[in-house]
């Protein structure tokens, strides 16, 4: 017997082993219930054991979808439930996945032997399944009993249905097989194959009837039909072709909940991403001015000067201070404080192009990085942004102005690593303020 483990308890599989290889029967273990849908292992288990709980794809989700089918499919394969511990037993979970038991992770080899040895032995078939339902229309009384104790006896129920009546039949009592007649001229057979085709539970219609000429047999099919058994019946290959179509239905199910988890782990990890884009953004960013704070500018000074030296991209590094700004809280108070510093990261902000970084890494001081850049050119863009601050007062509600200026040092890596870049463009600044304040002073570069 093949017995598939579809568990991340590896212990618990080497215990199954230990209980039922040496009598012969094969243990193969998988990690999870939506790879085990992938490989399709069904097709070769005697005995399936699957967790309880799993991610993406749980085994309480798993065994109602295998359980659909899987009995008259799968020559009764029963389906065993683990569970991590004793108090995650719901007797609710286990009628409604209609499984044959359950495990602990933690069983003993006892126990093991206990509850999978009547499933493993053979002793562990149902006799009250519920029949499959097998819709028959457009075919004769006489066939039709004919089918119906044939299908009875292998586990499907024949039901009849006039072809007029079908697409409503269908929607209150979806079946998963159509057995349909094939008319003499085939008009009524592909319109019916038609109407089938947009039902929203489309079954696999089986044609019965002798073979029209290759061009009507090219139609139905392209209309729908996928199987077909001549007249006069062959038990054999109705049958064959009813459990074609099983298995057919089965695929089917299958391929929607392996996309249907697929999707559900698209969706998780946008979400996933999206979580952590905003952590990060918060993580990096200044809550007051909204631009990107310290660690964000040491992550990208790092990566901008890495660049440099690995391909000699130019940057600029730019550093500014509020001039007097312990003055305009002195005055104005702390909240004024604050709302200067937002005008000004806005003015920062609007004057830089979308490559340029812009970061509030102090109280009142701010960094530039402007990608791709010469050290003359962000010297004009300090400029610029100079006297866009010193030519826009902020007003206040109060009726009252304030002309807040900035002081700028500037300066491109050269022969510098971060360190010595940072504290010659902090120089540059120091001298800028000492120099009477609202100007910039730019790094010279060494020859």
């Amino acid at each position: 017997m093949n017995i598939v483990a579809i568990t991340q308890h590896s212990d618990l599989v080497e215990r199954v082993r230990t209980a039922f290889e040496g009598a012969g029967h094969h243990v193969r273990a998988i990690a999870e219930p939506l790879q085990a849908l992938a490989q399709e292992v069904w097709n070769d288990a005697q005995l399936i054991l699957v967790d309880a709980v799993g991610d993406p794809l749980d085994g309480i989700h798993f065994s109602k979808l295998l359980r659909g089918e899987s009995r008259l499919l799968f020559q009764n394969v029963p389906i065993f439930l683990v569970f991590e511990n004793i108090t995650e037993v719901d007797p609710r979970i286990l009628i409604e996945t209609d499984v044959d038991g359950y495990l602990h992770a933690g069983d003993g080899l006892q126990r093991i032997l206990n509850v999978l040895s009547p499933a493993v032995e053979g002793h562990l078939v149902r006799k009250d399944l519920t029949k499959v339902p097998v819709l028959a229309s457009g075919l004769s009384d006489a066939l039709n009993q004919r089918i119906s104790k044939l299908v009875d006896h292998f586990g499907f129920e024949l039901q009849t249905c006039p072809v007029e009546d079908l697409a409503a039949r269908q929607e209150k009592q979806p079946a998963p097989i159509l057995l349909l007649g094939l008319d003499p001229s085939g008009e009524r057979t592909l319109a019916t194959l038609h109407a089938m085709q947009e039902h929203p539970h489309s079954p696999y219609v089986i044609l019965i009837g002798k073979f029209p000429n290759e061009g009507l047999q090219r139609m139905l099919i392209f209309a729908g039909g996928m199987d077909w058994v001549p007249l006069p019946l062959s038990n054999p290959l109705l049958l064959h072709a009813c459990r074609r179509g099983m298995e057919w239905i089965h695929i089917k199910r299958v391929h929607r909940e392996f996309q249907a988890q697929l999707n559900d782990m698209h969706e998780r990890r946008v979400l996933l991403e999206m979580e952590t884009s905003s952590l990060r953004s918060e993580v990096l960013t200044d809550p007051l001015t909204e631009l990107l704070n310290r660690r964000a500018f040491n992550q990208n000074l790092e990566l901008a000067i890495n660049q440099w030296e690995r391909h000699h991209r130019p940057f600029v590094l730019i550093f500014g201070d509020i001039d007097y700004f312990k003055l305009i809280n002195d005055r104005f108070g702390h909240p004024v404080g604050d709302q200067v510093l937002k005008i000004l990261a806005d003015r920062i902000r609007s004057t830089l192009r979308r490559s340029d970084l812009a970061f509030r890494i102090g109280g009142e001081e701010f960094a530039i990085i402007l990608m791709e850049t010469g050290l003359q050119a962000g010297a004009e863009v300090a400029d610029k942004l100079r006297r866009k601050i010193d030519e826009n007062p902020i007003h206040l509600e109060t009726g009252q102005s304030i002309f807040p200026t900035v002081s700028f040092g500037v300066g491109a890596p050269g022969d510098m690593d971060a360190n010595a870049l940072c504290t010659a463009v902090d120089e540059a600044l120091y001298i800028a303020k000492n120099k009477g304040r609202n100007r910039i002073e730019v790094v010279m570069q060494q020859k």
